[in-house]
């Protein structure tokens, strides 16, 4: 990382992106467990997202940063941000094919990397903010 960003920038960034990458993987499992479990791919995959968001709020609010915030206040946020970035990602998608011919590998690549963007930046100054 970039020495003229300050430590907690850093470190908040750091935690943000291993969240991110290890709700990624409990999604991943828990839709594949529930699928093979018998749920539909619907109600499976539906399921896994619902206790993924909860995993991921719960330790970006309280690891990432800090744990300093009212649920009343940031988990609505949160759930808003993340559809949000659910239909900010099928954008990006939609238009990184049907307007730049991307693959779907570079599609998934570049809507990874704009959709955790996003959700950083409205995270860190609107769902969770800086207290002093």
């Amino acid at each position: 990382m970039s020495d003229a960003l300050p430590v907690l920038v850093q470190t908040r960034l750091f935690r943000f992106l291993t969240v991110g990458v290890g709700a990624a993987l409990l999604l991943f499992v828990l839709s594949w467990l529930l699928v093979s479990l018998g749920f539909s791919p619907f109600i499976g995959s539906v399921v896994a997202y619902a206790i993924t968001v909860v995993v991921a709020y719960s330790a970006q609010r309280g690891w990432t940063f800090g744990g300093q915030h009212d649920h009343a206040s940031a988990m609505p946020r949160y759930l808003a941000l993340q559809v949000g970035c659910a239909l900010f990602s099928g954008l990006v998608s939609h238009l990184a094919v049907t307007r730049f011919g991307m693959s779907a590998l570079a599609m998934s690549a570049l809507m990874t990397v704009a959709a955790s963007t996003v959700s950083y930046i409205l995270s860190s100054l609107w769902v969770f903010p800086a207290r002093d």
